[in-house]
């Protein structure tokens, strides 16, 4: 079983592992050894997670998820299989956790009067600096 959150569990048969070619380092061994690993699951099938689950999912990784709604995780960093499927899990857990947790509403906050002030006075700097780079005209003229 997997712990995403506290209330959620996956069981890892829910979770479909196929190994691929990596583009990574390896030497000869790239070229022989499937060491890529991609993590496959299916979200709208999954008998672990609720219906609003499933909902928050599908909208906050529907780039990462297929229209069949299947979710694909890719590991490729290590020259070892074994570590590139617990880094696909690792990755999976994270991108769940942030789909799945809270995000505190967002507090609307006003610029203060100080701040305005001082962003006019800046403009009117600015303004007075351009102005004295105008034309000089030669003593005399006017």
């Amino acid at each position: 079983m997997i712990q995403i959150t506290d209330t959620l569990l996956i069981d890892e048969d829910e979770l479909t592992f196929t190994a691929s070619r990596s583009a990574g380092p390896g030497g000869q061994n790239v070229n022989k050894v499937n060491t890529r690993i991609t993590l496959w699951f299916n979200v709208i099938a999954s008998p672990s997670l609720s219906s609003e689950q499933k909902v928050r999912i599908l909208s906050g990784l529907s780039t990462r998820i297929s229209k069949d709604g299947v979710l694909r995780v890719v590991a490729q960093s290590s020259r070892s299989q074994l570590t590139n499927r617990e880094t696909a899990i690792e990755r999976f857990v994270i991108l769940l956790q942030d789909v799945l947790t809270d995000q505190p509403p967002r507090k609307k906050t006003k610029v203060s009067r100080q701040a305005k002030a001082r962003r006019i006075d800046e403009k009117k700097q600015h303004g007075i600096k351009k102005k004295q780079r105008g034309r000089v005209l030669p003593t005399g003229e006017e």
